[in-house]
């Protein structure tokens, strides 16, 4: 079995990842049996300058220091990296150096997954940042799909209940019920399935309470990692810049 590394962006998504992959070894390998992971993370705050900044530049800081966490799990053991947070791929997207070990790439995974589900119109909810940018209509572009995202004035109070709360560990029923009601929206807007791409939501939303089918990027990402330790699932070879 090979060595995963966790490049942690934002603790409770990083948290939520950890958990599923060893849960994943559990179920297939038996009590307390996983493959080999390491987990790194460096702090959301040294990261949040740079998206605040809004610039190339501030991504690109942001890069280097994602690039880092890589190299620290490199240096640990690991064969290869996932890291479960949606925005963070936005600064892997950008060019540079490649990555010191190859990735799961989160955007591919939830895409390849839709498509498999035979989904059509994709809502996507998550930071602002990802749900302005270009990582997942294109992912779900070369899947076929199409992308959706709400409103201008939802999509501030998803990206607002995220950083005000869910990569906090603050998990409200208000909040659950104002997502509920955008993605109500999205699924009156022709979508017919929503992809959960900030890491934290599936804790706030949960199948059963969202209008829609879930694509929770979260497990997803950390179902591939396991299928890819333990052979079902080829070695990644993306190693940053954008995927092929």
């Amino acid at each position: 079995m090979t060595h995963l590394g966790i490049v942690a962006h934002s603790v409770e998504g990083a948290a939520l990842c950890f958990r599923e992959f060893a849960q994943q070894g559990f179920r297939a390998l038996g009590p307390h049996d996983h493959p080999d992971v390491t987990l790194d993370c460096i702090p959301l705050a040294r990261s949040m300058p740079g998206w605040e900044a809004g610039t190339p530049e501030g991504t690109a800081s942001v890069r280097e220091i994602l690039t880092e966490s890589v190299r620290r799990t490199e240096r640990a053991g690991a064969d290869f990296f996932v890291c479960p947070d949606n925005t963070a791929h936005l600064a892997f997207e950008l060019p540079g150096d490649e990555l010191p070990l190859p990735g799961l790439h989160i955007a591919q995974v939830v895409a390849e997954r839709a498509a498999a589900d035979g989904r059509k119109r994709v809502g996507v909810l998550g930071t602002r940042f990802t749900m302005d940018g270009h990582v997942y209509p294109e992912a779900l572009a070369a899947q076929g799909l199409e992308a959706a995202v709400p409103g201008a004035v939802d999509r501030e109070a998803v990206d607002r209940i995220i950083f005000e709360e869910l990569v906090n560990g603050v998990f409200t029923d208000a909040s659950r019920e104002e997502y509920v009601r955008i993605i109500g929206r999205l699924a009156a807007d022709g979508c017919d399935a929503v992809a959960l791409v900030c890491t934290e939501i599936p804790l706030l939303i949960t199948p059963e309470v969202s209008p829609l089918p879930t694509l929770d990027s979260t497990r997803l990402l950390a179902r591939a990692a396991f299928e890819v330790c333990v052979g079902r699932r080829p070695l990644p070879t993306w190693r940053g810049g954008t995927p092929h």
